[in-house]
């Protein structure tokens, strides 16, 4: 249980990473 919440979590602040320093990635 808390070992998907870290996956999840950790899958969250990869994608606010990437989308601060590659935004165009998302357009």
């Amino acid at each position: 249980m808390y070992l998907l919440a870290g996956l999840i979590a950790l899958f969250l602040l990869i994608y606010l990473f990437i989308a601060l320093l590659a935004p165009e990635v998302f357009e």
